[in-house]
């Protein structure tokens, strides 16, 4: 039975991961941290501990006293936040994974951690982008995202770590709010359709990238980790995707529900400049060979159960 460390628990994925992983493996197994408090939900579910992932001792002595096989790292800053702080994009980015692989090597932990379609660049096949392919990214984020699936890599062939992971697409989700990402308005959109009618994008029309609704996104991570190992080619990372949308995309399906809706464009160079490298569709069929990967949600399935759960709020 895993016992489970989570990083970076309050953010985006882990507010829907840390749930996930204590109902499948029980409350008692899985420690959230987080560089600050999370939600009382979560807190008083199961274990949490303030952690700040970027400083080794402290995920040692974590890990030690709960006892953890398995470190789920989700803490970063992500693709906007990072362009706007790139020093402080590395560091945290970088520090945090090195501590945790450091750890793993010295404790025997199997570590995931989560990479990006932000690995790619302008330089990359974009439809459909390939599994093994060029990774040339022009963001901080990015830059990161690549050193790190080197870094798992190394700490894998090296020291024998079990580093697993995948290439997240934007993520789509309700309850915790996006934390400043390119595919942030994926999000958005759905809360200022239920809140005003109406939204105003930061990217173009036509604007094409993969997505995902973060249950899926959920079943990915533990998928890949509930993986037989003899079955893998590749660990860090897989492409993974349910979906490729457009803002007009989006907007059409949301009419469906809510007739007026209205859709704007204000477009931010810089995040429409990241949205551009990034690819159109990629191809995640390693991941279908190797474990099974195969998304729920389309945008119809997806966009009625965001509304529905929105509404409820």
């Amino acid at each position: 039975m895993k016992r489970i460390l989570v990083t970076g628990a309050g953010g985006q994925i882990g507010s829907w991961l840390v749930p996930a992983l204590r109902s499948q493996y029980g409350d008692a197994k899985v420690l959230a941290t987080d560089i600050r408090q999370v939600s009382p939900e979560m807190a008083e579910a199961g274990p949490f501990q303030v952690l700040d992932a970027t400083d080794v001792r402290a995920v040692g002595q974590a890990v030690m006293r709960h006892r953890a096989d398995t470190v789920f790292h989700l803490a970063a800053i992500l693709s906007a936040v990072g362009e706007r702080d790139p020093r402080l994009a590395w560091h945290v980015n970088m520090s945090s994974l090195e501590a945790v692989l450091e750890v793993a090597r010295e404790q025997g932990c199997a570590v995931f951690t989560p990479s990006s379609i932000g690995v790619f660049g302008p330089g990359t096949p974009k439809n459909p982008t390939p599994q093994d392919t060029i990774m040339r990214p022009t963001t901080m984020y990015g830059i990161t995202k690549v050193a790190g699936e080197l870094l798992c890599d190394y700490y894998h062939h090296r020291f024998g770590v079990d580093t697993r992971g995948v290439r997240f697409p934007g993520l789509i989700s309700y309850g915790q709010p996006p934390g400043g990402g390119t595919t942030d308005w994926a999000v958005e959109i759905y809360y200022r359709a239920v809140q005003h009618g109406r939204y105003r994008c930061f990217v173009g029309p036509d604007t094409q990238l993969d997505m995902m609704y973060m249950p899926d996104a959920v079943r990915a991570a533990i998928g890949v980790m509930e993986a037989d190992p003899a079955r893998l080619v590749h660990r860090n990372a897989f492409n993974v995707t349910a979906m490729q949308l457009t803002p007009e995309m989006m907007a059409a399906e949301i009419r469906k529900h809510i007739p007026g809706f209205i859709i704007e464009y204000e477009v931010d160079p810089v995040r429409q400049a990241i949205a551009d490298s990034w690819p159109d569709r990629i191809d995640d069929s390693a991941a279908r060979q190797e474990w099974d990967w195969e998304p729920a949600f389309d945008l119809e399935r997806m966009t009625a159960d965001m509304l529905k759960h929105l509404n409820q709020g």
